[in-house]
């Protein structure tokens, strides 16, 4: 008798899963399972592992591709304290620029760094980092919300701009720009501890930062010079939200996660284009009985040159492509599961917080 898999992620399917060359965008997909040792896989069209990278830090967050082409990758530095991030799954800790055969050629270590690291177009480093809320602020939050914040210290996200060198040259603290009387800390069942829970920074063109707190279900758009926002979107469109990008029209595309909606009675997940000028929605994708797709956490969407865009179910490690009408062309399902490092009695998991298409020409550039 052939033996039943136990592992639901695998008895579906994993690898490739369907692939129409005549729509789909060719190239080469950039992927690193959470739980995959520091390992990152560049993949082609079929499923192969073209290329592989074997980073220091292991587990990671993410990693992709430099336009000088090299590989930007976010790790996780072990830390045994009694530091509020040090326990978190999604804490990172170190970032460094790799060659295409490993090499590293520069790390930077930040202990309140998280989820999110990037290069900027002067060549600094910007991180998204977790600080404490300062103690006036605290009170404004505990008197507007008694029932969502702690007793003890309270947490919530800043911005380091550092040379790779580790010079810092600017900061921003998100408790500096919030309003404790609007800005309500998290839902009822979040960590009472964390304030924003931000997953994102992304330099638009003009320089100013594009991000986004999940618990306060908003992305914003932070002015460089002054500070302050710009522009925010959120609730009920947005609902736990990540990675939020900007486009080449200037709209915005984000993964709507969907996982507390206040306008609908059950979670699901769907992509959207939202044109920040007039705060409509332009396009989205989500299924045609929405809740067969669903991503409680992690994920990410890329618009592709061909109009396609590439979605990154993150907790089940699945990547598709889909077209502006929203049909599949390409579908395939992270095939490398583990329990999380050190961690053997948890369950083995596929999960990936993000994954990058990338064309041919950009990668022999690379070589």
């Amino acid at each position: 008798m052939t033996p039943v898999e136990q592992i639901k992620g695998k008895r579906g399917g994993v690898g490739l899963r369907a692939y129409d060359p005549e729509r789909a965008f060719p190239g080469f997909t950039l992927f690193a399972p959470l739980t995959g040792g520091g390992k990152v896989y560049l993949i082609e069209m079929h499923g192969e592992i073209a290329h592989s990278w074997t980073m220091p830090y292991s587990p990671g967050l993410y990693g992709h591709l430099t336009p000088h082409g090299t590989l930007l990758y976010n790790g996780k530095v072990p830390e045994e304290s009694e530091r509020f991030i040090a326990d978190k799954g999604w804490k990172g800790g170190v970032i460094l620029e790799a060659t295409w055969d490993g090499q590293v050629l520069w790390e930077l270590r930040q202990p309140d760094h998280h989820h999110d690291g990037i290069l900027l177009r002067n060549g600094n480093v910007l991180l998204l980092c977790l600080g404490e809320v300062p103690q006036p602020v605290l009170n404004e939050l505990r008197g507007a919300y008694p029932d969502r914040t702690p007793d003890g210290p309270m947490f919530a996200d800043y911005f380091v701009e550092m040379t790779n060198g580790g010079e810092v040259v600017w900061e921003w603290r998100s408790w500096e720009h919030l309003d404790p009387q609007v800005d309500a800390p998290m839902w009822p069942r979040e960590d009472l501890e964390e304030w924003t829970h931000g997953n994102t920074v992304f330099e638009l063109p003009n320089g100013d930062i594009l991000t986004s707190f999940r618990d306060l279900s908003t992305i914003a758009i932070v002015d460089r010079a002054s500070g302050e926002f710009t522009w925010r979107y959120g609730a009920p469109n947005l609902a736990q939200q990540h990675a939020p990008v900007g486009l080449e029209n200037g709209h915005i595309l984000v993964f709507d996660n969907g996982t507390r909606r206040s306008d609908a009675f059950m979670p699901y997940s769907r992509v959207l284009e939202i044109d920040p000028a007039t705060d409509e929605v332009v396009w989205r994708y989500e299924e045609k009985q929405n809740v067969d797709f669903f991503a409680p956490h992690l994920s990410s969407a890329q618009r592709l040159p061909n109009g396609n865009t590439l979605i990154c179910e993150g907790t089940f490690g699945r990547f598709f492509e889909v077209t502006a009408e929203g049909e599949t062309v390409w579908e395939y399902v992270n095939p490398f599961f583990a329990s999380p490092p050190g961690k053997p009695d948890k369950p083995v998991r596929n999960a990936v917080f993000r994954a990058y298409r990338y064309s041919a020409e950009q990668i022999a550039a690379m070589r």
